[in-house]
Order: C-alpha cells, then structure tokens, then sequence
C-alpha cells in the first residue's frame, strides 16, 4: 500500500479526553476515531491490526475444535427473562423497543442465545461434544466509558460455547480453551499471565482471566514466585501461616484517642505497627442485614469474598448516620467489644492478642483487646484482599503484585443457563439431562490495545510483529528523484510478491515528519531509501524495538526482510 493512496490522519498532540497511553498513539497513529463516549470507527491502520487479532483467534479456535457461527446482536428480552438476567444484569444492558413495542436489548454477551440455538438443534447425547463461536460487536452501557478500546460501550469480542453431557467432558473443553488461549496471547506476541478470577455477572463454577501485564492495568494480580499459582487479587487465596492462639495476657484498658479515628492516626498515637490493630468495617448487604467484620489493621477487606461467604451479590460500608444508630459512636470508634451484630472476622483475626480496638464512643478506643475473651466472633474466614509478601497457597513461594489488562476470560457455567433455558439432551439411557456449559471470551480490540499499553516509548507504538497493521514500511526521503523512487518501488514491489506486508512513504514531505510517523505508528521494520547510500548501494534498514540502523547492501536486503519477518512471526 502506499501512503499517498491510503487513509492515515496522524495527530502531533495528544487528544485532550485521551487518558492513557494505548488511547493517545491509537488516536495519533490514525487508528481509530471517536464517534460517541465509548464508541469509536476503526479507520484502515488499526482495522488491519484488529483483523490480524481475529485471524489467530479464529486459527486457534478451529485448531481447538470449535466451530464458527454468527449470532445475531439485537436480542429478545424473552430469552433474557428466561434466564433471570433481564433485571439482574443492570443499566449496563440497552434496551430498546422495536415499533411494535417488543423489547429487545443489544447483546453484552450471548449465552441466552447460544443456549436457545442449542436446545433447538441438538437433542441427543451423540452430538456432543460441541463448542460453537463467534467474533461479534457488542454493546455494554459503560457508565463511564473512558480509556478508548480499553473501556468502550462498543466493542468487538470473540464469545465461545461449549456444551457436553457430563461434568468431565466440560472439565476437558474447559482445558482446550484454556491452552487455546494461551497460544493465542503467545502467538500476539504478548506478556501475560492466566489468573484465577471471580465469574462475576456471566456466573459459574469457575474462572481465569488472562492478563497483559502492563503498569497502566486497571486490575491487580498476584503471582507466586515459585509455581504457576496466579490469581486476581480479588480472587487470590493466601497461605494461612501459623499464628498465636490469640489468648493474650493484658487486661482490657480503655484509652482516651483524642480526634484519633483512622488506623494510621491511632498507630502513631500509641507508637506501634498497624498489625497490632483490629479494624471493624460496619457493612450492610443487598438483604438489608447489617453487620460487622474484623480485619487486621493493615489489611483490606475483600468485598467479593465476603459477598460470597454471605452469598449475597453486594455489601455497602454503613453510612455516618447508620453506624452512629449501631454503635452509639461517630464514624472512627467502631469496635467489637460490647457490639450488638452479627461479626464475622478475617482468619488472621483469630490468632491475634492484646489488640486495639475502636471502643464504640468517641475518642475511645480499648488496649489488650483478644478474641474470645473480650468480644465473640460467629466465624472466621478468608476475607482480606491479597498483597504482595503473602504465603502463596499451592508451595512455600511468596506472592507478587502486577497490574494486568484483561484480554481473555474462560468460564465453567455448568448448567446455570440450560437448566433455566431447558437445554437438554436424550442421554444413554434415554432420560433428559441438562447440557454443561463453558464459556470463553476475548476482547479483540482490547487486545490490540493492551499490546500498545505493553509495546510502546516515547516515539510511539512498538507493535509486536504478528499483529503489526504492515509488517515493513519503506521510507522514500525524496520521492521526486527517479533513483530513489525506483529503488524503493522496485523493493515495495519485490516484498509483496514474497508475501510481506508493505507500505510505501511515497508522500512529499520532509524526511523528519516521515521517520516521526514511521516511529508513530510502530510498524516493526524501516528501510529508509535516499540518494547517500543509494551511492554506496545501500539501504538503511532499522528494527523499531531496537532502533539500531544498519547500512545493507540492496542485493541482499530483500532476503533479509524476508527471513527477518519470519523469524519475528515464530518467536
């Protein structure tokens, strides 16, 4: 392709409403552009990278057994009634009425009609195995969409189904889809990790996201440093380290905190560590029950654990009034002594003596506080969010802290959807039995996007070879001269007939604004064309990750390309 016939809009400034790095270079490097809040037209530069996404997707799916179908993006609100997420699934889900005033939503995710599909064509036990996908648009109302493809309202995604008879049979789709996966983000050419993950609004038994690791990722993870074990934080168990038994030997005192309501305020009061501190959280859930839970002072409490130790779907802190009427103290003295609630605490908790606690009045607090003793806990449990230093759980190794960008997510449903849907089949012995379900998702534009978020320096985009828009972009320095446009022609030319995928500078414009966007648009070779080393036989070739140049000799650059852009789809 070249430049002077191709639609490439660069930008020299970063757009204003453009937070993070992925959505400036998309924006300059004239990849994408902003049509509504979270929707956005991919122009010719970033489609050719979104295609090359899909391509190994749709490779990797096919290798793994799946089948490709294409499901509609307008959905009826009965199928969502069916399953009970019509209301469940909140204002993120757009609903809208046809002239007949039918209800239909654009599809977020599509295990309503995937199941609808299947209850209607597949009966018996003998079709299956089954894993059908597709790669779609869908449509989520974002409250806040922001950070370009990262978190739009629009976006294009790969969903997949599986269906089997029984539990192990979705045990062996799952692990297909999850070495699928990985294959996938390897062959992108990406940093990642798969991560243990809470199933969230699609349900089930189980999950992992896969995460581009990148300092500008909206999500925690941890890592062992001695085994595989990789969770999100909001996931992420910790090994539980033998403590004391909790019997301490003070007498409880309390102690006059004058103005002294938070734990760091209290700490450097009584000069001592924020571990020696219980801290109670006053909570209410979505059933209305108040109640409160304990937590080492310098840990934090992990909301979706305790949602799912409650089996409720969210907690809310109290408010200043609220936690006045329970306690009989302004916001900053809550304790568990003398606490008329039901208290749960985290595990930690249990082995901790002579704490501090809030004393439940103002400026209050007690010394020599131990569980059992002074105050009752109901039950102990996993409650903390994980941090890096803690125990891993699977081996002796230590947990560490990485932001990552989720690309990826595989779900076991089991039967939460084919029970409600009534997705059955004729097993052996002719009786109906509901169908297993696993689902697995990829954000391909994402997925571009945190390759940027990843690949990138203060010149632009470093796209890995694979998913790179053009894989070599040749730079003309002064196209007006008949050597150097027939030198570069002739190389353009001799590169497409070997299958390498080429754009040609041959705009006239000043060498400086060329090399600008050549290093903006991040494409992984550069051969630079001019008279000086025309005169020498030359061309200048550089790679962008490296930024070193070399002088080559014209007879031999095409082979070298060639082999080059090789090698780089292999690594």
């Amino acid at each position: 392709m070249r430049l002077t016939e191709y639609l490439l809009p660069t930008l020299k400034e970063n757009p204003a409403d453009a937070e993070i790095v992925s959505h400036q270079l998309m924006m300059r490097a004239g990849m994408i552009r902003k049509v509504a809040a979270g929707i956005y037209t991919y122009l010719p530069l970033g489609l050719r990278s979104i295609r090359k996404v899909e391509q190994i997707v749709r490779e990797e799916m096919d290798r793994a057994g799946a089948m490709e179908l294409l499901m509609p993006m307008v959905v009826p609100a009965g199928l969502w009634e069916e399953s009970g997420r019509w209301e469940q699934y909140g204002k993120e889900l757009l609903r809208i009425r046809d002239r007949k005033d039918t209800e239909f939503c654009l599809g977020p995710t599509h295990e309503e009609v995937i199941t609808d599909v299947v209850r209607g064509t597949v009966r018996s036990y003998r079709q299956l195995p089954l894993n059908l996908y597709q790669i779609q648009g869908k449509f989520r109302d974002e409250i806040r969409p922001r950070f370009g493809l990262m978190r739009g309202r629009e976006f294009i995604m790969k969903d997949a189904y599986s269906f089997d008879l029984e539990d192990a049979g979705a045990d062996t789709a799952y692990e297909k889809m999850y070495q699928a996966y990985q294959r996938i983000f390897k062959r992108c050419g990406l940093k990642f990790r798969a991560v243990e993950a809470d199933t969230g609004n699609i349900g089930g038994s189980s999950s992992h996201e896969f995460m581009v690791l990148a300092e500008s990722g909206e999500d925690a993870i941890v890592s062992c440093d001695q085994c595989d074990y990789a969770a999100n934080v909001e996931k992420a168990q910790m090994r539980q380290e033998q403590g004391s038994s909790g019997e301490g030997q003070a007498e409880l005192q309390k102690i006059d905190t004058p103005e002294r309501k938070t734990i760091a305020e209290v700490a450097e009061f009584l000069d001592m560590d924020h571990s020696r501190l219980i801290k109670t959280l006053l909570v209410q859930t979505d059933t209305g029950e108040q109640l409160a839970v304990l937590l080492r002072g310098d840990r934090e409490l992990n909301e979706i654990k305790l949602c799912r130790y409650l089996d409720c779907l969210e907690v809310v802190m109290l408010g200043d009034i609220a936690v006045e009427e329970l306690t009989g103290a302004p916001v900053g003295f809550a304790g568990p002594v003398g606490l008329d609630c039901r208290i749960l605490a985290d595990l930690e908790v249990q082995s901790m003596a002579d704490a501090v606690v809030g004393g439940n009045e103002k400026d209050v607090h007690y010394m020599g506080a131990n569980p059992g003793r002074d105050f009752s806990v109901e039950a102990y449990a996993d409650l903390r969010q994980a941090q890096a230093g803690d125990g891993c759980p699977r081996c002796d190794g230590t947990l560490q802290m990485w932001r990552g960008i989720e690309v990826g997510h595989v779900f076991k449903l089991g039967t939460k959807y084919s029970e409600a849907l009534g997705a059955t089949v004729l097993n052996a012995e002719g009786k109906e039995a509901p169908l297993v379900m696993g689902c697995y998702g990829i954000g391909i534009g994402r997925t571009v996007a945190a390759a940027i978020e990843q690949n990138h320096d203060d010149q632009g985009v470093i796209f890995p070879m694979p998913i790179a828009p053009f894989q070599v972009i040749i730079t003309l320095l002064n196209p007006k001269d008949e050597q150097v446009m027939q030198a570069g022609s002739e190389l353009y030319q001799q590169l497409m007939d070997a299958g390498v995928e080429v754009l040609l500078d041959d705009r006239d414009e000043r060498p400086g604004s060329k090399f600008k966007d050549a290093e903006l648009i991040g494409i992984p070779i550069r051969v630079t064309v001019g008279n000086r080393a025309l005169k020498e036989g030359a061309f200048e070739v550089q790679k962008r990750l490296e930024g070193e140049r070399m002088m080559m000799p014209v007879a031999e650059t095409l082979s070298w390309l060639v082999d080059e852009v090789k090698r780089q789809l292999m690594e």
